[in-house]
């Protein structure tokens, strides 16, 4: 039966990889073409990256992009690691279903209404007390904290229910401060989790289009917003290079990440066989 459908399963396998990965690799085939049309094929050549480097609004718009990214990920993982601990470690306290439910709406809320949103309260918040004096990098990093942290929140929870409370009422019951624990146990079997809310909220602030757009004032385009209204312009091999380069950052850290994993499961591998032979 195995035997049976196993080419099938292949066969899905490789049109399932194709669907993925064939539009990507026309892409960067096309970031080296040598024509200013991009569906015209003009030869091989660099010039567009060279163009892309010597551009200083690329390099703005990238520099915000990561700056933005940097700050949204640290207090979106501040803020949202504390919002799962306290609902998965406080028991029910009063206002916890509140609590739950607005950590819940970000992740269910379409962005349009989200960015609206903020948009009116940063307008209504100029109007009263003349904060913020103009929309760009703080409005577009709260904006990111507001719904970045409620991905850490989930992910935060996840982690705290499986690992359970066993060691940290143990270290309890031995004379350990609450702070103690918290510090000694409770954190550092948290950092997976916390590291990976990190990561996911840098590249959902990365990604992020529609939120922004509706937060940002001229002069603060981030990288999204750059590429988009290139594009609404007219196709143009330079978004071509520039997409290339970001899908070759992404390669080469999943390639890094991957090699560390890999490492790090023959080290738990060879640390289990010396016990079982032991």
């Amino acid at each position: 039966m195995s035997k049976g459908r196993s080419p099938f399963l292949t066969w899905m396998l490789v049109l399932g990889m194709a669907f993925l990965y064939v539009p990507m690799i026309l892409l960067v085939i096309y970031s080296f073409n040598k024509s200013k049309l991009v569906p015209v094929w003009g030869g091989w050549s660099v010039r567009w990256y060279v163009e892309l480097f010597q551009s200083p609004e690329v390099w703005s718009a990238v520099m915000l992009s990561l700056k933005i990214g940097v700050v949204n990920a640290t207090f979106a993982t501040i803020l949202g690691s504390l919002a799962g601990l306290a609902m998965v470690r406080f028991g029910r306290f009063k206002g916890r279903t509140l609590m739950s439910g607005m950590l819940a709406a970000p992740l269910v809320m379409p962005e349009v209404i989200t960015g609206l949103s903020l948009l009116m309260l940063f307008i209504t918040m100029q109007d009263l007390i003349g904060w913020p004096a103009e929309r760009g990098f703080t409005t577009i990093t709260i904006a990111h904290i507001t719904f970045s942290l409620a991905y850490v929140a989930v992910i935060i929870q996840s982690r705290l229910v499986g690992m359970g409370e066993t060691l940290e009422e143990a270290a309890q019951d031995l004379g350990a401060k609450p702070f103690r624990v918290l510090t000694d146990i409770t954190l550092p079997r948290l950092a997976p989790g916390m590291m990976a809310g990190w990561l996911l909220s840098f590249t959902l602030s990365l990604d992020d289009l529609v939120i922004a757009s509706f937060v940002t004032g001229p002069g603060s385009n981030t990288l999204p917003i750059l590429i988009y209204s290139r594009i609404r312009l007219g196709l143009r091999p330079d978004i071509n290079a520039l997409a290339t380069i970001i899908i070759l950052v992404v390669a080469v850290g999943v390639a890094i990440a991957g090699i560390i994993m890999m490492r790090q499961q023959r080290q738990r591998d060879l640390e289990l066989s010396r016990v079982s032979d032991g």
